[in-house]
């Protein structure tokens, strides 16, 4: 017996994984069981219904879904794992990410090819790029804004560095624990040799990882790159798990017509 698909009663369990055929024969609903079914009715129809009834359709469906979680889940371990390495190489985390992004790529591949697929992965990977670029640098800033300590700092003496005949001023402030340390970005008086020895106040990290940022916790205010991050990470999370949700849904949806084919020989 034949559905309109072509597909037989024997094919149908055929596609049954082994734990799933087991299952169906304890419960007395093996192939012979099937096939006496399906010769009663003149269809296959009630035996695509057991079937799908079994567990078979949602195995399908995670099929259809895991890829785009599998490429949710990677890229967002990538940007977490590249924002936590600053906290140890400062803004050269941005190789570990680039590093990491090989693994992005991977999953990218791997995930369905489908209509708009192309176009979540490029967005998904534009995301990736943006936040480990960004967030690399500015990684001390944020965890200032969250963890940060204010505290009174006394300015030393910039230093003059630079290469390709470039010369560039870094700022400095003395800790109360006396130790130097460059800040996140020069203010106006840093830089004036006057200045060294004037107190200021300043956002440090107290375990001395970050550097300070002068001025209140208040100050650190959100910028254009703050906003862009912001943006990225919402594309990085939405758009997998959008492409996951219209798999799962474009699936059964030909699942569904797939049994109302069946329902004629």
């Amino acid at each position: 017996m034949a559905s309109r698909d072509g597909q037989t009663v024997d094919e149908l369990f055929a596609r049954l994984s082994k734990s799933k055929q087991r299952a169906l024969e304890e419960v007395g609903l093996g192939l012979p069981e099937l096939r006496r079914i399906a010769g009663e009715d003149g269809s296959v129809r009630r035996v695509r219904n057991i079937i799908d009834f079994d567990g078979d359709r949602p195995t399908e469906n995670r099929a259809a879904v895991w890829p785009w979680i599998r490429l949710l889940l990677i890229t967002a371990s990538g940007v977490v794992i590249c924002l936590l390495s600053t906290y140890l190489i400062n803004k050269y985390a941005l190789l570990v990410g680039a590093v990491y992004g090989l693994a992005v790529i991977w999953a990218g591949v791997k995930a369905p090819w489908s209509r708009g697929g192309l176009a979540v992965r490029c967005l998904v990977g534009a995301a990736y790029v943006v936040l480990i670029w960004l967030g690399s640098q500015s990684a001390d800033k944020w965890y200032l804004q969250v963890r940060g300590q204010e505290t009174v700092v006394t300015y030393a003496q910039a230093v003059n560095s630079g290469s390709h005949g470039i010369r560039t001023l870094y700022c400095r402030v003395k800790l109360p624990d006396g130790s130097v340390r460059q800040v996140f970005h020069n203010d106006k008086w840093c830089t004036d040799t006057n200045m060294v020895g004037s107190q200021v106040d300043a956002a440090i990290d107290p375990s001395g990882h970050y550097r300070p940022i002068l001025g209140h916790k208040s100050d650190i205010g959100n910028d254009v790159f703050d906003y862009l991050c912001l943006g990225a990470a919402a594309a990085l999370v939405l758009a997998p798990l959008t492409a996951a949700v219209m798999g799962g849904v474009n699936e059964a949806r030909g699942k569904r017509s797939g049994r109302e084919n069946g329902t004629a020989t």
